[in-house]
């Protein structure tokens, strides 16, 4: 059987534990789109980890890792992450790469850089991981496939091509030094030996693991409202975050997703520009922020300070509509155990009149959250394994919000360990 982890949300909202632990039952993971831009933080036995290349299930020694066509491949960023793990005694994990996957050249991260710079207080918040130039190019058709290594002279003659371009726009529109056909030659004969080992067939692979009737994750970064379709753009990624896109960026049929698990946090948070509704702000989202998560609610890659604010019931509504949910996996609930009472965004006031529709992103900036009170548990509900153990006001707070977005909440987790998970049948 084929699942989907995709979120609900900004992203941040916990995937990469929901895919820990249902990673103990599966027999491949497939990170499906997107680059090192994002992160999942992980705590299991081995210790505490950020990732960002890696799919979740590393850390699980019968399980086939896999590098879809759809990512965004940065090599020495993949490496270095291995090296992180495996220098903290995980054992070496069975990896494998599209030789579809297109990769992050070094100049996609210079270009960021340099964009970022030129627009100044005009930014995309980008995070300089080079996503934006690398996508841009992938759909340019002048981005570089994995297989590309392989053929050398083509390669050559491929990159004098296209840096003819990437020079012009370097010296008269950033006033930067200019790329050399020979060093870029030469950085990715380095990236060949180290990707050639891992390198394979994945859509071939997938074909006949679904045959065999293994069990797939398909494990995807960000969430809905950072698709560029559907999302808040511009401020989005550059490559879609819906479980939809999992058939391509995987290269599987799409009817061969069966379970589509869309995370939601119990609050909300966001790293990156963009419009954010239920947004808050000073001593109140310090606080929120210092509790929230596992050691505070940081970027996983970048470490930025992510924005606050309470859960949005018309953004999560929309973000798992958009994904096709069949399970919502609630997370990081054992942090709202301080609160007295509970604010929860339950529609948005755009011109003098309230809805319950997400907007496109003009009205989306001038909606003001309409907040419902809702009363607080006081207590921490850290280590409970059974739903009907929880306190009556936090499971009064799962079913309203169960019942304002109108997705099952079948997964409840109240702490950052693989084994923090209330199954709830439904």
């Amino acid at each position: 059987m084929v699942q989907a982890i995709v979120g609900a949300n900004w992203g941040d909202e916990g995937k990469g534990k929901i895919t820990d632990m249902l990673a103990q039952e599966a027999d491949i993971i497939v990170r499906f789109q997107g680059g090192a831009n994002a992160g999942h933080t992980i705590v299991n036995s081995y210790g505490k980890f950020a990732l960002h290349t890696l799919p979740s299930g590393v850390f699980n020694d019968h399980t086939t890792n896999i590098i879809g066509n759809g990512v965004a491949l940065n090599i020495p960023v993949l490496f270095n992450e291995i090296k992180s793990i495996t220098d903290k005694n995980v054992p070496m994990p069975k990896l494998l790469v599209s030789d579809r996957a297109q990769m992050v050249m070094p100049y996609h991260i210079k270009l960021d850089e340099y964009e970022e710079e030129r627009l100044a207080g005009k930014s995309f918040g980008s995070t300089k991981s080079g996503i934006a130039p690398f996508y841009s190019d992938k759909y340019a058709k002048i981005g570089f496939q994995v297989s590309e290594l392989f053929d050398e002279a083509s390669l050559k003659e491929k990159i004098e091509r296209v840096i003819v371009q990437k020079n012009v726009i370097l010296e008269h529109l950033y006033h930067k030094p200019t790329l050399k056909v020979d060093e870029i030659f030469d950085t990715l004969m380095e990236y060949k030996s180290m990707v050639e080992p891992y390198v394979c067939d994945v859509s071939a692979y997938l074909y006949e693991a679904i045959k065999e009737g293994k069990n797939i994750l398909l494990e995807g970064q960000l969430g809905s409202l950072k698709d560029p379709d559907h999302g808040i753009y511009p401020m989005v990624t550059s490559s879609s975050t819906l479980a939809a896109y999992g058939a391509i960026g995987a290269g599987i049929p799409p009817y061969e997703i069966k379970k589509i698990i869309t995370v939601c946090k119990a609050y909300s948070s966001a790293v990156g520009a963009g419009a954010f509704v239920s947004e808050i702000f000073g001593d109140e989202a310090d606080e929120l922020r210092r509790r929230g998560g596992d050691g505070g609610e940081y970027g996983a890659t970048t470490g930025r300070p992510r924005r606050m604010g309470w859960f949005d019931c018309v953004a999560s509504k929309y973000g798992c509509r958009i994904q096709g949910t069949t399970d919502v996996a609630f997370t990081v609930l054992d942090v709202l155990g301080y609160l007295d009472e509970i604010p929860v965004c339950i529609g948005y006031e755009i011109g003098g009149e309230i809805t319950t529709d997400f907007p496109t992103t003009t009205k989306l900036e001038k909606a003001k959250p309409v907040i419902k009170t809702l009363p607080g548990w006081k207590s921490d509900i850290r280590g409970i394994r059974n739903y009907e153990e929880l306190p009556e006001n936090c499971r009064n707070y799962i079913e309203f919000i169960e019942e304002q977005i109108g997705f099952p909440i079948t997964m409840v987790s109240n702490g950052p360990g693989r084994d923090d998970i209330i199954y709830r049948k439904k």
